[in-house]
């Protein structure tokens, strides 16, 4: 890792030393204080005992979240495509239209 830098993120009243490239320490900052959360959240609203099994559970959350976004973005990015493939139906018409109002 170029311009290496490492940070102190702290998880569950634990810290963590952590590398990561200068320009990426926010983000990772950002991240762990999101995996805090969740694990905060998890460990309130459920039984589940150990860290390890915490550490699984909101890993399988985290990992669930971002598969349903992901799923979201792809049915988005059909439906903008399909429009855009409308769209330039229309337009291919319109200029047939045009060109033939001119012969």
């Amino acid at each position: 890792m170029r311009d290496a830098k490492t940070i102190t993120v702290k998880i569950l009243d634990k810290e963590y030393q952590v590398s990561c490239n200068a320009n990426e320490v926010e983000e990772l900052r950002q991240s762990a204080n999101y995996v805090h959360d969740k694990m905060q959240e998890i460990k309130k609203s459920s039984s589940v005992v150990g860290l390890e099994r915490l550490s699984v559970m909101v890993s399988l959350n985290i990992a669930n979240d971002f598969l349903r976004e992901k799923e979201k973005s792809i049915s988005q990015k059909t439906f903008q495509d399909n429009n855009m493939q409308a769209l330039n139906g229309k337009l291919e018409k319109a200029l047939l239209r045009l060109k033939n109002k001119e012969n």
